[in-house]
């Protein structure tokens, strides 16, 4: 048998690489979750990777490196941020072998087994432990030279969580910067991702925003949902409309790196979430707002819209978190923000799949459409609209300021588009036209012009009027980029590697 020799140069190997690389970038945000450690008795880690499994999570931030959760994570394919606690930067950002065998024993034992990504170096540091500030960006320095080392620089990336408090004024989001005190740390820090193609990492938390705001932000804009015609919110500077708060910190922040003259660095949101029980003074802490909050937040993250000032950066995002933390310390909502109590049973329901992508294109309800009733209240149409939008996961991107089928002074037109994917989405299980006796089904196609209704048989409705609303030229681009890409590597992989 003759040998097969390849003859392929390596830079033409290179250039393989770099393409898959690429379609990786443009693959979409992911939603991923939080595991805490302050829990007196907290489950297996097997029966932990067993629920992430069941949910579908396909990316875990530990608080920790915890080493019989690396393990159970084994084999799984889920990607793993890893954690140096608080506690363990001072030795590890004082010794450069610290550091390196910290590397050896939780991250190069584990890989390739244990997908490890990213690499989260203390929590908050600058904000809640400044006498630690002065050898974080030595330990990132001194962690990336051991994975170099270890040749693990590639796969894993480096950087360190930080609070929105960084931030001294994040609204509007076109000034903010970050606080004068911490410069000559974020300068190096900043080079520091720049360098390495490493994200900042973000803990970004309205419901701190609001608590502390005292009314300044609604209720409704710090949960994602819709806000009243005479409540729109824009950055004075830019002329861009924020219809939530998440969005104006990821804002921020990109736009303080900027005033350091960073740009191109992406943002990770490493915690965001709400609890959903507080103390007596804690009225914002309920599983009502929790479930809003965190559905919503998937819902947005998951539709890859990035935000009004970077609209082609998705940011991928850590709900915070899976389990209550009982030992956590301050107030009532500090030990409720899991999503499951400690006993693996569940505080409220939450799916980390992208609902608004479920088909809607339903030949049954073809030509029958669930519209709001134009003599409900409009109170009861607003609170039926937000439940639609939030719980509901109806994909209501089609009525945001600026796209084809809002109308800022037309609730009963606005909320008619929502019920209706609704309605078509969830028909089929079960889902009914009713939202409180503000909605009716009718045969009367509502869509007009480029608003065009699930169900609808009209001509520019070739597709079944799927309510997904229009697609974007960036996200259309992204999609053929992508799919381009991917053919291109398929034939190239063939010729090169084998």
């Amino acid at each position: 048998m003759l040998e097969h020799r390849n003859m392929w140069p390596a830079s033409l190997k290179g250039v393989v690489i770099l393409l898959m690389l690429m379609v990786f970038n443009v693959s979409g945000a992911f939603v991923g979750i939080n595991v805490g450690t302050d829990i007196s008795n907290p489950p297996s880690a097997s029966d932990t990777v067993s629920i992430l499994k069941e949910k579908k999570i396909q990316h875990v931030r530990l608080l920790d490196s915890d080493h019989q959760m690396l393990s159970a994570l084994a084999n799984t394919g889920i990607e793993v941020v890893v954690g140096v606690p608080n506690d363990q930067l001072l030795r590890v950002g004082q010794s450069r072998s610290t550091a390196a065998d910290w590397i050896n024993k939780n991250v190069a034992a584990y890989i390739p087994a244990t997908n490890i990504t990213h690499i989260a170096v203390g929590n908050e540091v600058l904000t809640t432990e400044p006498n630690a500030a002065l050898v974080l960006v030595p330990a990132l320095q001194f962690l990336q030279s051991a994975l170099l080392a270890a040749n693990l620089n590639t796969q894993v990336k480096i950087s360190s969580p930080h609070s929105t408090d960084m931030i001294s004024k994040p609204f509007p989001p076109s000034t903010a910067t970050f606080n004068s005190t911490w410069s000559s740390i974020m300068l190096q820090y900043l080079q520091f991702l720049n360098n390495t193609a490493s994200p900042f990492m973000l803990n970004a938390q309205p419901y701190y925003d609001y608590v502390k705001g005292q009314g300044v932000f609604p209720l409704e804009y710090a949960l994602f949902r819709s806000l009243n015609p005479d409540s729109q919110i824009s950055d004075p500077n830019t002329n861009l409309f924020y219809t939530n708060m998440f969005d104006a910190m990821v804002d921020a922040t990109y736009n303080s790196m900027q005033a350091m003259n960073f740009t191109g660095i992406p943002v990770m949101v490493t915690a965001s979430g709400w609890p959903s029980h507080g103390g007596q003074n804690e009225k914002a802490a309920n599983v009502d707002n929790a479930l809003a909050y965190n559905t919503n937040l998937i819902r947005h993250v998951l539709n890859n819209s990035g935000t009004p000032g970077q609209p082609n950066n998705q940011v991928s995002t850590f709900i915070f978190e899976l389990f209550n933390e009982d030992l956590r310390a301050g107030p009532v909502s500090e030990k409720n923000w899991g999503i499951m109590f400690p006993n693996a049973t569940t505080v409220y329901s939450l799916t980390f799949e992208d609902m608004a992508t479920t088909n809607t294109d339903s030949p049954v309800l073809r030509g029958t459409f669930c519209v709001a009733n134009s003599s409900a209240p409009h109170s009861a149409l607003k609170q039926s609209l937000d439940w639609a939008c939030g719980p509901g996961s109806a994909n209501c991107s089609a009525i945001q300021p600026g796209q084809p089928c809002y109308k800022s002074d037309d609730i009963v037109a606005v909320a008619s588009y929502a019920f209706n994917d609704y309605y078509h989405r969830t028909r089929a299980s079960g889902g009914t036209c009713n939202f409180n006796s503000t909605a009716m089904v009718t045969s009367t196609d509502p869509s007009h012009g480029s608003c065009i209704f699930a169900g609808s048989t009209g001509s520019n409705g070739s597709n079944g009027g799927a309510a997904s609303g229009p697609v974007s030229p960036d996200n259309f681009a992204t999609q053929i980029h992508s799919c381009w890409l991917t053919h291109l590597i398929t034939l190239l992989s063939i010729m090169v590697f084998m």
